[in-house]
């Protein structure tokens, strides 16, 4: 299995809610509204075994500064092969004049992004004000 990557924002809507459906993430219940974020964010990439898309990471910028890189997700029959830290390197190779670079990190993926080079913020909490 070949895995290609590509830098895109354009994608279909069953394709967006295969994968994030497959980590059961909440987003999963709004394709339509995750493609738009998609096509609007500063950049993504993904990672795909053939037509399939199983995995992607995008970020958010002031194009200057700061990006903060909002998903990344790899659909889970594809997990411990690399895509996760391959999409990760691809975003901080592309931003990497950047001063800051900011994710949230929950449960066990915080170890993953300190194996990226991440170091926790020790004076902020994340917070949320979600509205359905």
């Amino acid at each position: 299995m070949a895995i290609e990557y590509r830098d895109t924002q354009q994608f279909e809507i069953d394709q967006l809610a295969d994968l994030f459906d497959s980590i059961k993430w909440e987003s999963a219940r709004y394709p339509d509204k995750l493609r738009s974020a998609l096509a609007q964010s500063h950049r993504v990439f993904s990672a795909w075994d053939g037509q399939r898309l199983v995995g992607l990471i995008n970020a958010l910028s002031d194009n200057v500064m700061t990006v903060y890189f909002h998903y990344l997700l790899v659909h889970p029959a594809y997990q411990k092969r690399g895509i996760g830290r391959t999409l990760v390197k691809m975003m901080l190779d592309a931003y990497a004049d950047y001063y800051k670079k900011v994710l949230i990190a929950d449960g066990p993926a915080q170890n993953f992004y300190r194996r990226c080079g991440f170091t926790p913020a020790c004076t902020a909490t994340p917070m949320y004000l979600i509205t359905e």
